[in-house]
């Protein structure tokens, strides 16, 4: 990770961590950096989620864009993928995303895509880094007619809702959907998106008032959404994050869909059409081990990456493969999308349900989910950096991955996103992979609090 910029964008409490100032400073290097050579005018696109402070933070990343003479086409509150999407239909040079996706009300963060939709690869990160935090680069400062100006798109949500539909070839005519919008960026598409697909739609967490965002809803808290399908007798639930790049499900019965079980369904559904490139599905050194078990019982060639949709998408490119994703739910259709899009990976699985006339559940048999249980430590960010060098915490982690031996894994890593070393193990047996997580716990807890 960056000095600024961790698996997904630059993050921290807003008005402390990530200020006005620095969200400015950003704004002005991001400018500098990606429109470099530029002959033209540049052209920023940028949107915010729903979060109180997004409002702050995109005016001061304005005021940093415009005061190197960039011009700026403000979205409003849409989706993370919406402003991925409509970098290129509004031929911008580069988007901006105010958001901290699934992270609590008080976190905001500030995601940059290319002119090509794509998150910035680390040279690009360190280029914008280095002129923050070293003022490596002088920058211009226009006057008059030389600053930037703002206008607002009228129909980005509309816009990006079209994008959406345009990927579809089924109706969504005859199922009922519960649909949990986190109180964030979804709650601007969802409900009007899955109606106009034919979808008889019931929506939750959909009144956002700046502070309610993830609180106890959303794809990192299910409960309520399994507990409502059940009641309701729907034929599913969908619940997005913060801003709407991920998706996880509930079955009719209000059983947990996670990501790799989504990406089971759709990567057969793909395969079946003759729509999987290479027959590969990439996912994450995070990712179930039974998904790699499905993978090997049914002829799919499954890629590990580092943790991190865009990780994902680079090795997408590289090998020209055409799905994957993670557990958490960030699935890539590159057929559609330059990053993970939970209203798309939502549309694409329901068309499959649709398609087959088959349950959720039904569709669920194919993979068999391994035990899997995580602890997330909170550290500061020098317990971060000594996690890395601390031989007694290697040591711990050693000793949990040869008790597990062949029949399950270890994975230890700082988050990239927030302030936390996660531990995670897997394998048959749920007591032994307690014990695995509570020896590593136990050591980094002792060696780094």
């Amino acid at each position: 990770m960056g000095r600024l910029f961790g698996t997904d964008g630059v993050r921290g409490v807003a008005n402390t961590e990530l200020t006005c100032e620095r969200a400015m400073a950003i704004g002005r290097a991001a400018a500098a950096v990606l429109t470099e050579g530029c002959n033209h005018r540049p052209v920023f696109v940028i949107g915010a989620d729903t979060r109180l402070s997004s409002d702050m933070l995109m005016c001061s990343v304005m005021a940093g864009l415009c005061s190197v003479g960039a011009d700026v086409i403000r979205l409003g509150t849409v989706p993370t993928p919406a402003v991925a999407y409509l970098v290129g239909k509004y031929q911008a040079d580069a988007g901006i995303m105010i958001s901290a996706s699934h992270n609590p009300a008080e976190f905001n963060g500030i995601k940059i895509f290319s002119g090509d939709g794509f998150k910035l690869p680390d040279l690009l990160e360190e280029r914008i880094e280095a002129i923050v935090l070293d003022k490596a680069v002088e920058l211009p400062v226009p006057t008059g007619a030389g600053v930037g100006k703002i206008r607002d798109a009228e129909n980005a949500c509309r816009d990006y809702i079209d994008h959406i539909k345009s990927t579809m070839t089924q109706s969504l005519s005859g199922l009922r959907i519960a649909i949990d919008s986190a109180n964030g960026s979804a709650s601007r598409t969802a409900e009007m998106l899955f109606t106009e697909l034919g979808a008889d739609v019931h929506m939750l967490a959909d009144h956002p008032d700046g502070i309610n965002i993830n609180d106890g809803c959303g794809s990192t808290h299910m409960e309520a959404l399994a507990e409502y399908v059940r009641e309701h007798g729907m034929d599913c639930g969908v619940a997005f994050d913060g801003d709407a790049d991920r998706c996880l499900c509930v079955d009719e019965h209000g059983n947990l869909v996670d990501g790799d079980m989504i990406m089971s369904i759709c990567a057969m559904d793909l395969k079946e059409r003759d729509k999987l490139n290479h027959n590969a599905v990439v996912g994450t050194v995070m990712t179930n081990f039974g998904f790699g078990k499905f993978c090997e019982e049914y002829g799919l060639h499954f890629v590990a990456t580092k943790v991190g949709d865009r990780f994902v998408l680079e090795e997408m490119i590289q090998e020209d493969y055409s799905f994957g994703g993670e557990q958490s739910g960030h699935v890539i259709f590159r057929e559609y999308a330059t990053t993970g899009d939970g209203q798309l990976t939502a549309a694409q699985l329901l068309s499959v349900i649709a398609r087959t006339g088959k349950s959720l559940s039904e569709l669920n048999r194919r993979m068999v989910k391994y035990p899997q249980r995580m602890e997330n430590i909170r550290v500061n960010d020098e317990g971060k950096l000594r996690f890395y060098t601390d031989h007694a915490i290697k040591a711990a982690i050693d000793e949990a991955k040869a008790f597990l031996g062949a029949s399950g894994r270890v994975v230890v890593r700082p988050s990239g996103t927030e302030p936390l070393i996660r531990v995670m193990a897997e394998g048959e047996s749920e007591e032994s992979i307690a014990q695995a997580v509570k020896l590593v716990s136990d050591a980094i807890k002792a060696r780094l609090l």
